[in-house]
């Protein structure tokens, strides 16, 4: 059995909802499980780990297996090459610099409440999620 795969993430931000979605509907494994970022899970991970508080930088993504912890690029990185084909190679942009891979992540993180809206609260989960759902 592999190892389960905390990822950190902004509820109500309508990209990072689909940054959950997207791996949920594709982990045949179900590997990863999901934690807000305002959620205790996700606080008490990133404590354990020295990452910056969880509320403090809210457009950045964190990837959490064992003992490593993945953000911004490389978290999604982390994601795509757990997922099974044909998403796996997309891990390939690790060969990209990562200056260049995180300056996208958080230009997009900076515009994405503009672009992709906001929600008052998390959307609601379908029952296979719920259960994959932290806190």
């Amino acid at each position: 059995m592999r190892e389960h795969v905390l990822i950190r993430f902004d509820g109500v931000c309508h990209l990072c909802s689909g940054v959950v979605q997207f791996p949920a509907k594709r982990d045949r494994a179900a590997q990863f499980r999901f934690a807000p970022l305002t959620g205790p899970t996700a606080r008490r991970e990133c404590e354990r780990l020295g990452i910056h508080p969880p509320t403090a930088r809210p457009h950045t993504i964190v990837v959490i297996a064992g003992s490593n912890a993945w953000m911004r690029s490389n978290a999604l990185i982390e994601i795509a090459g757990r997922l099974p084909w044909p998403w796996r190679p997309c891990a390939i942009a690790r060969v990209l610099p990562q200056p260049f891979r995180d300056a996208i992540c958080r230009w997009v993180a900076r515009n994405r409440v503009r672009w992709f809206g906001k929600s008052d609260a998390c959307a609601t989960p379908t029952p296979e999620l719920r259960s994959r759902l932290l806190d």
